[in-house]
């Protein structure tokens, strides 16, 4: 079965470009999107001097702010109105949906089919505003806490901070639904690409110059670059891998008709956790670098000192807690979001079956058997991409924009958008075949 991309390269051809009008103003729109995204992650806030804040940054290790400012394009490092970019959406979108599995009136809600999806779906974007303004309440606190950051430190400046940022994310999560509905791909996933492409050429940049001052070999950089081609590589076969299990619906008779029994396949993802688990992972463990960061000046970072270093990047327990976390979080998230019992029940309705399997509880422990098994080499496969960046970034004082997080979401969202445009392609000749159908219809 030819990939999304190879599908594109045979069907692609300028005539077919020019004569797909929707299709190309679908990408316009997007582009444009994504430039008004770009020029926000550089105003900065009002009430603070961007290059103090700049240096301070600069100057240590942030922990989550890090790698919050490489899914925001920079714009944390220079604490723009895009600042909080569009992860307090992401965290809520992630927390609904953590909670229809946990709370009866949401799954209610849930099964009720389009309704129930807008339904839930203003419930994320409430949940959105209390988030951003959490948030950016902690950072207006934060810049207060820096010498020279803010001109008038107060309630106003805090007031201010928080309506801006919490003002910013909401426009972007506007935004992302404009790309999803008027553009091409989903617009939430390609607001984080492009923060982290715009990072590529600046991180490509210094690791030249690295080689060019001797810090780094020759031999090690084509060595990154042959295993950045390689791993891309392994990603795209992982993420296109599926198990997909024998599905049979019996004969069906209609009035005097009877209509043969029909098979189809159940897809299982090799990695249906996603991206979740790195995120989340890499969160949890650079979160205490975060508090001592903030918490310096008070004096209480004594034992957060030693936590920092012993999960330094690099460090055996930071390799081995991060290896485990993404693991559980790979276990936990695919259990939340692919339900077997529900999905066997489905099948019973329509009269589908496993064959072998008896419909019902046994297809439901059948389908959490096999989900399981995938899920560990999914969780195998999370842990090894993520785990080789790491070392680079430890022990050859790679660019941090390296990571594996970075290179799950950017391949992950490229394969998304390719298929989508090739979708949009394959409608349009399919569309075109239907008119001269018709015209040929009518001559005759």
């Amino acid at each position: 079965m030819a990939s999304a991309a190879e599908q594109l390269a045979a069907s692609i051809n300028f005539s077919a470009f020019s004569k797909a009008e929707e299709l190309k103003k679908r990408i316009w729109f997007t582009l444009g999107a994504l430039i008004v995204y770009r020029l926000g992650t550089y105003i900065p806030v009002p009430g603070i001097d961007p290059d103090a804040f700049a240096q301070s940054f600069m100057g240590k290790n942030q922990g989550v702010l890090e790698l919050f400012n490489m899914f925001a394009g920079g714009a944390v490092q220079r604490m723009a109105i895009f600042a909080l970019n569009i992860m307090p959406y992401i965290s809520a979108s992630i927390i609904i949906q953590l909670l229809t599995s946990v709370v009866p009136s949401l799954e209610a809600i849930k099964k009720e089919g389009e309704q129930g999806r807008k339904i839930l779906n203003q419930y994320t974007r409430y949940l959105t505003v209390v988030l951003a303004a959490f948030q950016a309440y902690g950072i207006a606190i934060g810049l207060e806490g820096q010498t020279g950051v803010v001109a008038e430190p107060g309630w106003f400046f805090r007031i201010s901070t928080v309506l801006t940022l919490m003002g910013g994310t909401m426009f972007l999560m506007w935004l992302g639904e404009q790309i999803t509905s008027r553009g091409i791909g989903n617009g939430s996933s390609l607001i984080i690409f492009a923060g982290i492409v715009a990072a590529f050429p600046s991180a490509v940049a210094n690791t030249l110059e690295l080689g060019r001052q001797g810090a780094l070999s020759t031999g090690l950089i084509l060595a990154v670059i042959v295993m950045s081609i390689f791993v891309v590589a392994f990603i795209v076969f992982v993420e296109r891998a599926q198990r997909r299990l024998l599905i049979t619906y019996p004969k069906r008779q209609h009035g005097n008709r009877v209509y043969e029994g029909q098979t189809s396949f159940l897809p299982l993802k090799l990695n249906t956790s996603g991206v979740i688990p790195p995120i989340f992972a890499s969160s949890l463990l650079l979160l205490p670098t975060t508090i001592a960061n903030f918490t310096q000046t008070s004096g209480a970072t004594g034992w957060l000192a030693t936590v920092t270093q012993l999960l330094g990047h690099g460090r055996p327990l930071y390799m081995l807690l991060y290896v485990a976390l993404i693991v559980f979080f790979a276990f936990f998230y695919t259990a939340i979001v692919f339900n077997p019992v529900e999905t066997a029940d489905n099948l019973k309705k329509h009269g589908g079956f496993i064959p072998g399997i008896r419909p019902g509880e046994r297809t439901a422990q059948f389908i959490d058997q096999v989900l399981m098994r995938i899920t560990v080499i999914g969780a195998a496969y999370l842990a090894i991409i993520c785990l080789l960046p790491e070392m680079l970034i430890s022990y050859a004082a790679m660019p941090f924009y390296f990571g594996g997080t970075s290179l799950l979401i950017v391949v992950s969202v490229t394969m998304d958008t390719v298929a989508q445009i090739h979708g949009h392609l394959q409608a349009h000749q399919y569309e075109g075949l239907v008119r001269k159908a018709k015209l040929r219809g009518k001559k005759r």
